[in-house]
């Protein structure tokens, strides 16, 4: 019987120890997945794409089809995406909306990925140039270059004087927040063709298509210096965006005019758009 018992015992423990060889395994062959966390505005939320993001804040407009969640779902990451529509850099660390907490508070030492798209909103620079040169064109049906002859450099010189400096603080920030994270931020994509645009559907007029173009051009420049300044990727769009503008027909645009947009928000990107900042991404970021 003692004989017996002990090569029980033996038995058992051989057994045990295949066992826990077996789970370790396991857990190799299957890891947890990477913690990927996506911040920024409404071009990294992908505001005006429906369906919403289920769970997101509604007044954030962030959508499903987004960038993060088409990267997010073709590599298995785990997703944590607190992107916000009409974000600052001042968000990053303050409540954008009641309820919405700051975007940082997202991120910790287990963050291994962060997106985001971020400048655009300070200073409301962007949205209003877009607006200033709209209601510029309608005083001349479209002609000539009332925008730039109004405004000059003022839009150029806030980008260069204020958000440039926020962006530097918001990704030194990040960076702070997530020390074990790689960190990676998009500019935006192209919005207008190089010359003539397509007034009324953009409502600039053909003189002040450069113009914008020029500011959009600083913006995105201004985010690539402060990118290279923090140690953060910066995906350029610039090229791959060419010909994709809200000018384009459906199907072959990747950012939705003023008139005839398929999206709820305009000048925005719609989800072909949403999906090659993804497919960017991915090809910067792979392995």
């Amino acid at each position: 019987m003692g004989r017996a018992r002990r090569a029980w015992t033996l038995a058992a423990a051989v057994s045990a120890t295949v066992g826990l060889l077996l789970v370790g395994q396991v857990a190799s062959a299957n890891p947890a997945p990477l913690e990927y966390v996506n911040l920024g505005d409404s071009y990294s939320a992908g505001s005006g794409i429906l369906p919403p993001a289920p769970g997101a804040p509604p007044q954030c407009t962030q959508s499903a089809l987004n960038w993060a969640h088409d990267l997010a779902g073709s590599q298995g990451y785990h997703l944590t995406d607190v992107s916000c529509g009409g974000a600052q850099t001042k968000d990053f660390t303050t409540s954008q909306f009641p309820g919405v907490a700051p975007q940082l508070d997202a991120l910790s030492s287990s963050t291994r990925l962060v997106t985001l798209t971020i400048g655009g909103n300070d200073n409301n620079v962007f949205i209003n140039a877009i607006g200033a040169c709209g209601s510029a064109a309608a005083t001349t049906a479209g002609q000539g270059n009332p925008c730039e002859r109004t405004y000059g450099n003022s839009f150029v010189n806030t980008i260069n004087d204020s958000t440039y400096p926020n962006l530097l603080k918001a990704l030194a920030a990040v960076r702070l927040k997530a020390p074990k994270a790689r960190v990676a931020i998009s500019g935006y994509l192209q919005i207008l063709p190089p010359t003539q645009g397509c007034y009324p559907v953009m409502p600039v007029a053909i003189g002040d298509v450069p113009y914008l173009n020029r500011i959009e051009a600083t913006l995105n420049d201004a985010v690539r210096r402060a990118a290279s300044r923090t140690g953060v990727t910066f995906l350029d769009e610039s090229a791959t965006s060419a010909g994709h503008d809200a000018c384009r027909p459906i199907g072959t645009r990747w950012v939705e005019p003023v008139v005839g947009s398929t999206n709820y928000v305009p000048v925005h990107p719609n989800a072909l758009g949403e999906r090659a900042m993804a497919e960017r991404a991915l090809a910067v970021l792979a392995p």
